[in-house]
C-alpha cells in the first residue's frame, strides 16, 4: 500500500505540483489536494490510486515497500555494447 508521504515525495523528486499530477493522472486536482491533506495510507478509490502512482512510476518514480517504505528515481537505462 503507498502512502501520502510517499506520493508527496515523488511529487518532490519530480518538482511536480498537485496540479501536474492531476495532468498527468487524469485525477482531479481537488482529489489529490484531498488525499494528500490526510497522513498515513492513501484513501479514496483503489482506481485513482493506480493512476496516481502509474503517473509517477511513468515519470521514472520508485515506489520502494518493506522495512522502509520510500520513493526514488529508477535507475537510468545503460546499454552495455
Amino acid at each position: 500500500m503507498i502512502s501520502t508521504r510517499q506520493i508527496k515525495a515523488a511529487r518532490a523528486l519530480l518538482a511536480w505540483s498537485q496540479h501536474d499530477l492531476a495532468t498527468k493522472s487524469g485525477v482531479s486536482y481537488p482529489t489529490i489536494a484531498r488525499l494528500e491533506a490526510q497522513d498515513g495510507q492513501l484513501g479514496g478509490m483503489a482506481s485513482t490510486a493506480k493512476k496516481l502512482c502509474a503517473a509517477l512510476e511513468a515519470a521514472g518514480v520508485e515506489f520502494t515497500n518493506g522495512g522502509q517504505p520510500g520513493v526514488r528515481m529508477k535507475a537510468p537505462f545503460v546499454e552495455v555494447t
